[in-house]
């Protein structure tokens, strides 16, 4: 999605955004090139760098000449420039990670816990956090952001079974986390927000449109269209997991339906029917179905690519991609295509705290019209404070 500055001065907080914004997903890059793609002037742009480098967000280095004169400077972000902490509560465990601004995983504390409950949750999360925070005591820590299973708040839904959290309907929960963690706190779920992390770091970054398909405990999807992860119009769009693919099939105790996607499809459906039928069995029971979410997810969305990735071990993603192929014809299946039609992410765990954390970034520093043009109240503006561990 093209960003445009503006020149209203009480928009200086959104310009520096969509500069930091910019540089975030094309860099690194010159101050020209910044100027081309927001619309604003070089003397503006090169006034905000400015104050980007001395809030330490950015680094610039020259380019290698490649004729007279001097090469232009090429901008990234700056790893050390702010953290934030992205966690994962599922129905198999808790996971806590640190996570700097380049979406790289500094440390990860992790907890196999069966169903945790609220209270639980929250306080290994603080204590997670407290640890993690340690490693950076100095550091710019912009947030925590969370991601676990949906859908939200449907009430035609149990909530009850194996891919789904108990106890957590109506809980407050990025106020919570805030009073345990101290940190502002956002929430989402793990499709979106492994999404999300493919989006800003992995296979969909310079894509205009993917498909990312996540086998979780449960099994789901979101479409990425110009750079934004789509919700729906209350946040479960993507649901495909509870789509019914076997008629008359197996009860899910989650939606009350018969023969959903992930009764069979989903990490949970591989730990319960491979101590049965063992890996391979299990994948020959999967691998059609997956081929059948393909071409619906090709038909109704026509993606460039759909991305497949998820918390299932790396040997077993690749075994189910193969024995998914040969694809069925969709509208997809064109002689011109650059891409293949499913392109396998292995990232796993680390994409969904990735996202996690890209959570607070976004909340923090995207780009916010309207935002007051005070200096004082835009947190680009300030540096960490000296302080000790938290």
């Amino acid at each position: 999605m093209a960003l445009r500055g503006t020149n209203q001065e009480s928009g200086r907080p959104y310009n520096r955004r969509i500069v930091l914004e910019t540089i975030r997903v094309h860099g690194p890059i010159a101050r020209a090139e910044i100027a081309r793609r927001v619309g604003l002037t070089v003397q503006t742009v090169s006034t905000i760098i400015r104050e980007l480098e001395l809030q330490d967000f950015i680094l610039g280095a020259r380019e290698e000449p490649k004729g007279r004169g001097y090469p232009a400077t090429a901008l990234s972000l700056n790893p050390e420039g702010g953290f934030a902490i992205g966690a994962s509560v599922s129905p198999i465990g808790i996971d806590v990670a640190l996570v700097n601004l380049a979406g790289e995983i500094i440390d990860l504390k992790s907890r196999e816990i069966t169903n945790p409950e609220p209270q639980v949750a929250f306080a290994e999360i603080a204590a997670a956090t407290t640890e993690l925070r340690r490693l950076r005591p100095k550091g710019r820590m912009l947030g925590l952001g969370m991601a676990m299973p949906g859908p939200f708040d449907v009430e035609a839904m149990s909530f009850v079974g194996p891919t789904t959290l108990q106890g957590w309907k109506d809980v407050p929960i990025a106020e919570r986390l805030h009073a345990a963690t101290g940190l502002p706190a956002y929430i989402g779920a793990d499709n979106a927000s492994a999404a999300l992390s493919e989006r800003l770091y992995g296979a969909g970054r310079n894509l205009h449109e993917f498909y990312y398909l996540y086998l979780g405990v449960g099994t789901a999807g979101r479409l990425v269209h110009e750079g934004q992860v789509l919700k729906g119009a209350r946040g479960n769009s993507g649901e495909i997991g509870h789509v019914p693919f076997i008629p008359n099939g197996e009860y899910c105790p989650s939606c009350g339906n018969h023969g959903c996607l992930e009764r069979y499809l989903s990490v949970e459906a591989f730990d319960r029917r491979s101590k049965i039928v063992g890996e391979d069995g299990w994948i020959a029971e999967a691998a059609p179905l997956l081929r059948i979410a393909i071409l619906a997810i090709e038909n109704i969305f026509d993606p460039e690519t759909i991305i497949f990735g998820g918390l299932a071990p790396e040997s077993v993603m690749k075994k189910l991609v193969r024995a998914a192929e040969p694809l069925l014809p969709s509208v997809a299946a064109r002689r011109d295509r650059t891409l293949p039609r499913l392109t396998l992410s292995i990232t796993g765990k680390a994409a969904l705290l990735r996202g996690a954390a890209a959570l607070a970034f976004s909340n923090v520093l995207a780009p916010r019209i309207g935002a007051s043009s005070a200096d004082d109240t835009d947190p680009l503006m300030h540096k960490p404070k000296d302080e000790k561990a938290a």
